[in-house]
């Protein structure tokens, strides 16, 4: 092979290397341009059904078909969303009731689940702790 071909052979070669990697580059992006859009639409819509939960949660006392005055109703937060005092209006607590809200197709979380069980079990107690006295 001649030495100007060879140049030629390898110059072409370049070339149609270079314009390969240029097509990939720009198919790649356009495919990540569609696979970005996905992708936020599905985390605004996921942010929305997280907002609304929160909402849900604060307001359920207020719901008309909450079974209990919103005023006996003390939000938690976190690992359960309230403690209702049942009779605390009348000012004779009959019973404590643990309320978590969930919205949708939610389910309970392993933490939520393990204290509805312990719950339920009959694991609870009562504690009466006295601070220290603070130095004078």
């Amino acid at each position: 092979m001649e030495p100007g071909n060879l140049i030629a052979v390898i110059v072409t070669a370049i070339l149609v290397f270079v314009v390969a990697y240029a097509l990939g580059r720009l198919s790649a992006r356009a495919q990540w341009s569609r696979r970005e859009k996905e992708i936020r639409a599905d985390t605004a819509k996921r942010q929305r059904a997280v907002v609304g939960g929160q909402v849900s949660e604060q307001l359920a006392p207020y719901f008309p078909d909450f079974p209990y005055p919103p005023s006996e109703a003390r939000f938690i937060g976190k690992p359960i969303d309230f403690l209702v005092f049942a009779g605390m209006d009348d000012k004779a607590i009959e019973k404590v009731v643990f309320v978590e809200v969930k919205t949708g197709s939610s389910r309970l979380s392993s933490q939520e689940r393990h204290l509805k069980e312990a719950i339920e079990a009959g694991r609870v107690e009562w504690l009466t702790y006295r601070a220290p006295a603070a130095p004078i």
